[in-house]
């Protein structure tokens, strides 16, 4: 299996029933813009999205509860700009 780390996401398109996400790095921030690089991607049919927004919504809850994350409002997205 290979590991792939990403800053984030892109762009997030549902084509025929499947959920393609773009993974990026951010390459450099100057002024509130993020220059981001594409590093893969990833496509999953809806169903499993979904079944991944439940797992990870019970490991953030479960973060919090221990004390490792808090509950604040959502950061404000940094403008980004794919290269």
């Amino acid at each position: 299996m290979q590991t792939l780390y990403a800053d984030g996401i892109a762009n997030i398109r549902l084509i025929d029933g499947i959920v393609r996400l773009d993974l990026v790095n951010i390459q450099n921030l100057v002024e509130d813009k993020a220059a981001v690089q594409p590093v893969g991607s990833l496509a999953m049919t809806l169903p499993a999205l979904l079944r991944t927004h439940q797992q990870l919504s019970a490991v953030l809850e479960k973060m919090v509860e221990q004390g490792l994350l808090k509950r604040e409002q959502p950061v404000e997205p940094v403008a980004m700009t794919v290269s």
